[in-house]
């Protein structure tokens, strides 16, 4: 047994979990919020961090921690052991994801000043991704700009496409080795990702979180001109850009709501915004669909995971609807039927399954900070 206390640290409030890796039970759970704000759960992060190890307490046998980290670049490819120069480095990669990595950073230092006498392991978002061939990951700019300041596709939510991918292939019966995987990890954040035996083929999102699928507030891919001609024609600034593309646009943008529940149901009341909205939602997946079926070369099944993902049965049909021709089927009762767990909601043809795949990136976290520690 090995006990791994994961932390998912953010600029104002810690998630955490107590894992047993050998079950997969999760011991204790909980959240810190407003940290550092009045009336808040703790004045700063090191306080939260204390608060949380008291609940725990002295019988918690944690035997080493998982952090949650966002971006690791193109240098971190694995979970890493933290020490004070992997710090610095995930310092430095603030300048990728400033809205994260310091976040990320707050309760790393918070933990390791706690829990100074055990194992510490960062596992970053984007190293799944770093399986990607050069071609997939290459941005069509001037190239030493680019290797300069690290301009390039990294993708995220890959610890939950890996989780997810390798659940898949128990459902199948197949080694992940032989299977090539499309994972659609739908929630407020989404993203999409080609998985060929097992490795991160390609991804949709980007140098940040913010390319790729319609999000709740964020645009996913758009012509990089707009950013250009709304600086000239509306005369917005870098950061109000920065703020219109990340938290004031995709579904929120389109129909005043970020919340897909929301969308589904003004969608069903007869609201005709949040109605095209769903269709624009759906159409930018099937066009990711299409086009890593073509870089897989074959595909064995489709994977829906995350909240939208898993627990929307009409937002899967209509996200893959029209693409029998691809041999890509949902069963309307399997697909409708109550249910939690892993299974398949295609019928039973030949042809690619879909699926639905429930996601543990803290389990995750935590298996793999226990598979590095133990050596």
């Amino acid at each position: 047994m090995m006990r791994v206390f994961v932390v998912n640290s953010g600029s104002s409030s810690i998630k955490y979990q107590l894992i047993d890796t050998a079950s997969g039970e999760r011991v204790l759970a909980g959240t810190l919020e407003r940290i550092g704000e009045e009336g808040g759960d703790a004045p700063d992060h090191t306080s939260g961090m204390r608060q949380v190890l008291d609940a725990l307490g002295h019988d918690a046998q944690i035997a080493a921690v998982g952090h949650r980290v966002v971006h690791g670049g193109a240098r971190f490819t694995a979970p890493t052991l933290i020490d004070d120069a992997v710090v610095a480095a995930i310092d430095e990669l603030s300048a990728l994801a400033p809205l994260h990595n310091p976040a990320n950073l707050a309760g790393v230092i918070a933990a390791r000043t706690v829990l100074p006498d055990v194992p510490h392991v960062a596992v970053f978002d984007t190293a799944f991704h770093q399986s990607m061939p050069p071609e997939a990951y290459t941005y069509a700019i001037d190239r030493a700009l680019a290797e300069r300041y690290g301009v390039r596709k990294y993708g995220f939510h890959g610890t939950s496409h890996q989780f997810v991918a390798g659940q898949a292939a128990a459902v199948l019966g197949r080694p992940l080795e032989e299977l090539k995987l499309i994972v659609l990890h739908l929630g407020n954040g989404a993203s999409v990702t080609a998985v060929d035996g097992g490795r991160s083929i390609d991804t949709s999102m980007g140098l940040t979180p913010l390319q790729g699928l319609v999000m709740g507030t964020r645009s996913g891919d758009l012509d990089p001109a707009v950013l250009v001609h709304l600086h000239r024609v509306a005369g917005l600034s870098v950061d109000e850009i920065d703020a219109l593309l990340n938290k004031r646009s995709g579904l929120l943008g389109l129909t005043g709501r970020s919340d897909m529940r929301d969308v589904t149901d003004a969608a069903a009341a007869g609201d005709e915004l949040a109605e095209a909205a769903l269709a624009v939602w759906a159409h930018r997946i099937r066009h990711y669909v299409g086009a890593y079926l073509a870089q897989l070369g074959g595909l064995d099944a489709v994977v829906f995971t995350a909240g939208v993902g898993e627990n929307a049965p009409a937002l899967r049909a209509r996200a893959l609807a029209g693409l029998d021709h691809l041999g890509i089927r949902v069963d309307r009762f399997l697909n409708e039927r109550p249910a939690k767990g892993a299974r398949i909601i295609s019928p039973a043809l030949e042809g690619p399954k879909v699926l639905v795949v429930p996601t543990n990136e803290e389990l995750a976290i935590a298996r793999q900070a226990a598979q590095l520690v133990a050596g």
